[in-house]
């Protein structure tokens, strides 16, 4: 077992990558559904917009479970939290595989998006664990594996589903998380709570409380979730447009689109190298402009045909890029505000995010009805602008002086540094 003391002075390879495994493993059990929601809707006598739901259902429990349970990491011991929370997950898990009907699945996927926020509780812990020059690299590390999950969630999906049925992905996800929680428990080192004495009631006062006192906190829960929302208009849309006319792929040529949107997830560990060099602000902003660009290539890819495909797997890599870097800057500058209470304001930065994503996931539920995969370009650009927006108005108020001596830190001092000293 990993000591306290040898996870203080930093992190070993095998344990980044037990952590990176957990949560993406913690996180997947929610998107299993977006390249089927086809089938599933089939087997279930489920009409298109309630099949759409179990996404939804799925992001405002996982959203419940940022609010309600990831600040109890300061207040429990980490470890422990997070064993709890896989293995609560698996149990869950086992509710969504086995569901008779539209209301069971629904009740199994809001619970097991509740208590999947071990991934939540698992990337603060490796923040804490890194020392302070490294923490951007391992948070991105750590947060590829989470973004990995969410989008080869896809591919294991469809591949499964083609081989046992839509079902069997669950069974297998429930499995391998009983496994993660085994193994955590074996290699993650002990680390007190931080939650000074706090009881329940308290730290959920007290990480709501946070965005009052926070700026940085503030503004960067909007920047995420308004880029997390443009995620999920996208992969929620991605099964009806693959599925239509326009391309009629299967399950699992649906799925392997994840392989697709995995290369631009990459791109979280050079955002979180570029954060330890006190670039944060600027690779949101870029971010964010390539989160706008990126919707006129997905409309070109609408049409079907060999250019049209072209062009939106070129959309999906350079979206899921830029979404990645404005979370992973996101993160790296809101851990650095106030360490003792990073559970809590993890949990507020997660809620608004995974918020986001469910009020995007509900907006194209809405939409595609209406207007298609026209009208879903058209609200996925109005969010990446909405980004840009707010980034430019954030980079505007600290350059006019407003938001302190944060704007006044050199720009090659690292990002603690610069929220440090406001």
């Amino acid at each position: 077992m990993v000591s306290q003391e040898e996870g203080q002075r930093g992190l070993g390879r095998g344990t980044l990558l037990l952590m990176s495994v957990a949560t993406g493993l913690s996180v997947a059990g929610n998107y299993f559904a977006q390249p089927l929601l086809d089938v599933i809707g089939r087997d279930l006598h489920l009409g298109a917009a309630t099949a759409a739901l179990v996404v939804t259902v799925a992001q405002v429990g996982y959203g419940l479970g940022l609010l309600l349970l990831v600040p109890l990491g300061d207040l429990l011991e980490r470890r422990r939290l997070a064993v709890s929370l896989c293995a609560a997950t698996a149990v869950f898990l086992t509710v969504t595989a086995s569901a008779p009907n539209g209301t069971m699945l629904l009740v199994g996927t809001a619970l097991t998006g509740l208590f999947s926020v071990a991934a939540q509780v698992v990337v603060p812990y490796a923040a804490s664990l890194a020392p302070p020059a490294e923490r951007g690299r391992t948070v991105g590390t750590v947060m590829t594996g989470l973004l990995l999950g969410i989008l080869l969630a896809r591919t294991a999906a469809g591949l499964l589903a083609d081989l046992g049925g839509w079902r069997t992905v669950y069974w297998v996800n429930a499995g391998l998380m009983l496994l993660m929680a085994l193994l955590l428990r074996l290699r993650l080192p002990a680390l007190p709570h931080t939650g000074a004495g706090l009881r329940y009631p308290a730290l959920i006062r007290s990480t709501l409380a946070l965005f009052v006192q926070e700026p940085v906190l503030r503004w960067r829960a909007a920047l995420g979730a308004l880029s997390f929302a443009a995620f999920s208009v996208l992969w929620t849309a991605m099964a009806f447009l693959m599925s239509g006319p326009s391309y009629g792929w299967s399950e699992s040529a649906i799925g392997l689109l994840g392989l697709v949107g995995a290369a631009g997830s990459l791109s979280a560990s050079a955002a979180g190298r570029l954060a330890d060099r006190g670039l944060a602000h600027r690779v949101t902003g870029l971010g964010g402009f390539l989160l706008l660009g990126s919707w006129a290539l997905l409309a070109a890819g609408g049409a079907g045909g060999a250019w049209s495909l072209v062009a939106l797997l070129a959309g999906v890599v350079v979206l899921d890029a830029a979404v990645q870097a404005v979370h992973i800057s996101n993160q790296n500058l809101v851990y650095a505000v106030r360490p003792e209470a990073r559970n809590r304001l993890n949990s507020a930065y997660m809620t608004s995010y995974f918020v986001g994503g469910a009020v995007g996931s509900a907006l194209t539920s809405a939409v595609w009805g209406a207007a298609g995969w026209g009208g879903v370009c058209v609200v996925g650009a109005a969010l990446g602008a909405a980004v840009a927006a707010v980034w430019t108005a954030e980079r505007l108020r600290a350059r006019g002086g407003r938001s302190g001596a944060q704007s006044a830190a050199p720009e090659g001092a690292s990002s603690a540094d610069r929220i440090a000293s406001r």
